[in-house]
């Protein structure tokens, strides 16, 4: 099969979303993609950080992961997003990062990457796909091919149905639970298989 370059890039303030983006890597690295986890540069100031025990604990825990950037989404051939929901929304941090992208975009770079996202919410209906399908909204622009887990597996059933994109329920230290890993493992797997076709059909083209 033709080798997937993927970039898992993540926005997590108290561990939720980095432990689902790296269940989503190594998931992928099982299938043999190259993958890299990235966060996105928080905006926070430290003052706020440490006002909360958890995120400043995590903030503290998570200091050597790299930092996305342009040069990433330029190598990935995928890109899978997992961020929690702010307001039914995409966090700042994340949307600063897309929009600072637009250089990348301009120079049609982001044309036919691979895309997927997966959120999280402090509650079952906290705005978990409104944030997944702003996410979404974004990468139309790009150009991008959005790949939604949809209904393809009765794991995405057994994590709450959101064909959108796997979301969970975050609780204290970040836990996910086995339905919702299982969801993840299979959106991760769609998104490498998909990347596959995709760059099977270009080379094919050429």
């Amino acid at each position: 099969m033709t080798d997937v370059k993927l970039a898992v890039i993540y926005y997590s303030s108290t561990g939720t979303n980095h432990n689902m983006a790296n269940v989503a890597a190594e998931a992928a690295k099982d299938m043999g993609a190259e993958v890299r986890v990235l966060k996105v540069p928080e905006l926070a100031p430290e003052e706020a950080i440490a006002s909360n025990a958890g995120w400043k604990a995590h903030y503290e825990a998570t200091r050597d992961v790299p930092t996305a950037s342009a040069a990433d989404l330029e190598w990935a051939d995928a890109i899978i997003f997992s961020v929690p929901t702010r307001f039914g929304n995409v966090p700042s941090q994340m949307k600063q990062f897309l929009d600072t992208m637009g250089g990348l975009w301009a120079q049609g770079k982001t044309v036919n990457k691979v895309v997927s996202a997966m959120s999280s919410a402090q509650n079952p209906h906290g705005g978990q796909e409104a944030t997944i399908l702003a996410l979404y909204t974004s990468m139309y622009h790009w150009g991008a091919i959005v790949v939604a887990p949809g209904y393809t597996d009765q794991a995405l059933f057994a994590a709450g149905g959101n064909p959108y994109g796997t979301s969970v329920t975050a609780v204290e230290g970040g836990a996910i639970d086995d339905a919702a890993v299982a969801a993840i493992q299979h959106q991760a797997r769609r998104v490498v298989t998909v990347a596959q076709w995709v760059k099977a059909g270009q080379a094919a083209s050429r």
